[in-house]
């Protein structure tokens, strides 16, 4: 018999308290890939959200009837028919976002984030938990992949969603772009500044540690 599962809880605890980013380190790639923009950042994230949500849904409707054996391969069909027409879709009415994305949407097939909430959570639960538990998971990728993309466009260009924000030097202003901000060393620094500062509020998901090294001894006289 299955467990009753707290929707709420199932729903919020992905957004801080067990984020798949910053917490589990899952889906990272696309995170460090493709916030160069919060335009292309909201876009990666609701196409994975939807990804996910929907092959939680359709993992946990026929999870009774795939043979183990092949089960991760049929996951992976489901997930990459999905992002197929997810893939098809942008192309056609978001063309100009399509193609800075690049590879990237085609990536959410082997994206760690899916594969492992449809292997860990779609295929033990019905229907509505796990789409609920895809969709939470879906909302903690998305925080985070639009926080890093907001503050590289931000600092990076002075502007959100192509809309400039901080007035430019070389306009009168005040602000100088920062052209650091939109390599991609910066969001791996952004994304390790984030991770420091929830684990430094929230002290439960600080990692024990692997080694202790030995206390110091004094030499004998």
């Amino acid at each position: 018999m299955e467990k009753r599962t707290d929707l709420w809880g199932t729903l919020t605890d992905p957004l801080i308290r067990q984020n798949p980013v910053t917490l589990q380190i899952l889906g990272i790639c696309s995170a460090l890939a493709v916030t160069t923009t919060l335009a292309t950042a909201v876009t990666m994230s609701i196409s994975l959200t939807v990804v996910l949500t929907l092959a939680a849904g359709f993992v946990s409707v026929i999870r009774r009837h795939i043979p183990d054996t092949i089960r991760l391969i049929v996951q992976i069909v489901i997930v990459a028919s999905l992002v197929i027409v997810i893939d098809q879709i942008l192309q056609a009415y978001f063309a100009e976002i399509s193609r800075a994305l690049s590879v990237y949407v085609g990536l959410i097939t082997t994206n760690c984030l899916v594969l492992g909430r449809t292997e860990a959570f779609a295929r033990h639960h019905r229907p509505l938990p796990a789409m609920v538990d895809a969709f939470g998971n879906g909302l903690g990728y998305s925080l985070i992949l639009i926080v890093i993309g907001g503050l590289r466009e931000l600092f990076g260009k002075g502007e959100l969603f192509g809309i400039q924000v901080l007035p430019l030097a070389d306009a009168g202003g005040w602000f100088t772009p920062l052209s650091l901000m939109l390599l991609a060393p910066s969001a791996f620094f952004l994304l390790g500044l984030l991770v420091w500062a929830i684990r430094s509020l929230l002290r439960e998901q600080v990692e024990a540690r692997e080694h202790t090294p030995p206390l110091r001894t004094e030499p004998a006289e």
